[in-house]
């Protein structure tokens, strides 16, 4: 029988500076649907223990300049997932 290993991610706030013309709703979307996937097949390895909490991560990969609200939501969850797997700095 395998382990049930659920992982829980609750993003408070997202703050996008500089993209004012993308609808805010379609971004998170696809990025609760980009970062459910990346969970699901990579998992989340500073999360392993179960006690690991961000505040705030920083240093994260640049976000690419788009107008696509798919896109930058895609960029988003990848960048956030970097973050949660060792990739960044947490604040």
């Amino acid at each position: 029988m395998g382990v049930n290993r659920d992982v829980r991610i609750t993003v408070g706030e997202l703050v996008l500076d500089g993209f004012d013309r993308v609808d805010p709703g379609r971004v998170a979307a696809a990025f609760q649907a980009e970062l459910t996937r990346l969970v699901r097949e990579r998992g989340v390895p500073v999360a392993a223990d179960g006690t690991r909490r961000f505040e705030e991560m920083t240093e994260l990969p640049e976000l690419p300049v788009t107008s696509s609200p798919v896109r930058l939501g895609e960029a988003l969850a990848r960048a956030v997932h970097a973050g949660l797997a060792g990739r960044g700095r947490s604040a």
